[in-house]
């Protein structure tokens, strides 16, 4: 009798194929029955997404990140598509498999030592080592929000965010509270040259009236249909203004816990839904709190970037030397300016933003 290794033949021998040897495929599943989903809220590596907004089925899903996005971030206002549960039922999670294209974005870099703009929520801040972060996607307009006193407006701040307004796409409006403290006249006067958009608010001591009904309606106007993003030093009245602009956004409370009806931490951004003025609609635009931002880094932007703002000056910028500065005697913006062409103030606020870039705010 053989032994039993002698019945054995090389037809037998099942040899299992190393993971490594197996053929790497290059082609991403295209999800063609994703669900398009807008990014409303982002917390620790959870997406708050509101799916077929305004739409009969309208729900907030909640999802996390595909492996296949790479490190790429996820941002609040992001139009994003999403796969598996998408109901929206409680305890159900979906993903994010794709982030769909920009038409806009507010970023900042922390290129200095005070800028301590606070993340949004989505796991370490980029920003700590010097690197871009996107704060908000597709917004249309900055709403920069200052005090004319209590606490004293800051000029510098005001510029560097208009710098990163420009930078990123968006369009600027300037409001002032408190002008019932002190005149905002010079304030409003300084941005005249620069074409922003100024709301000027006072508190309505006699009405009990933390706003005057008249600048939420003209605030609510500008914002109207738009994705507009709120950034304000603290005690300036930004939390009064968002309340204010959607009356159940509770700005005091610290839970995410919806749309629209926004109850979240003061560390993370997140949209807030306009309230509607037809019957038939849900809202009329968003309005995206970012209570962090108490500075902007603007390492990312180049002087090119702020002069695209300046369509009047761009032209004259072609007649510099490579690589000016537009700041030097060698610049030929002024002689540009003197010819006729814009206007001495035009090119100073362009030159003072341009200066801002290096200064704190």
């Amino acid at each position: 009798m053989s032994r039993l290794a002698d019945q054995w033949d090389n037809d037998d021998v099942r040899v299992r194929p190393s993971k490594r040897s197996r053929p790497r495929s290059k082609i991403r599943p295209r999800h063609s029955e994703a669900a398009t989903g807008f990014v409303v809220a982002v917390n620790r590596g959870r997406y708050q997404c509101l799916v077929d907004e305004d739409g009969p089925d309208e729900r907030m899903v909640t999802a996390m990140r595909a492996r296949e996005l790479g490190r790429r971030a996820i941002a609040v206002g992001d139009r994003v598509e999403l796969v598996g549960d998408t109901s929206g039922d409680k305890d159900t999670l979906a993903r994010v498999v794709r982030i769909n294209k920009r038409r806009s974005e507010l970023r900042r870099s922390a290129d200095d030592a005070v800028d301590t703009v606070s993340g949004t929520g989505d796991g370490p801040d980029p920003a700590a080592s010097g690197a871009e972060k996107v704060l908000v996607a597709n917004a249309d307009l900055l709403v920069i929000v200052t005090a004319a006193a209590d606490p004293p407006p800051r000029t510098g701040f005001i510029d560097r965010c208009l710098v990163a307004a420009y930078a990123g796409g968006l369009q600027a409006v300037l409001v002032v509270t408190k002008a019932d403290l002190a005149d905002p006249s010079d304030l409003v006067a300084a941005y005249r040259d620069l074409t922003v958009a100024v709301v000027v608010s006072r508190r309505e001591r006699s009405a009990g009236k933390a706003l005057a009904d008249g600048a939420v309606a003209e605030l609510r106007e500008l914002l109207r249909g738009k994705v507009s993003v709120l950034v304000g030093h603290s005690g300036v009245g930004k939390s009064t203004l968002v309340n204010a602009l959607v009356p159940d956004a509770d700005r005091a409370t610290a839970t995410v816990s919806g749309v629209g009806k926004g109850r979240h931490t003061s560390t993370n951004a997140v949209a807030l839904r306009l309230p509607a003025r037809r019957k038939r609609s849900r809202g009329d635009g968003w309005v995206v709190d970012t209570p962090g931002v108490r500075s902007f880094g603007l390492a990312h932007v180049t002087n090119d970037d702020v002069l695209s703002a300046f369509d009047d000056l761009a032209p004259g910028a072609a007649q510099c030397p490579p690589g000016c500065d537009h700041l030097g005697p060698a610049c030929a913006l002024d002689g540009y300016v003197a010819t006729g062409h814009s206007s001495p103030e035009r090119l100073a606020s362009f030159r003072r933003l341009l200066l801002s870039r290096t200064g704190t705010g």
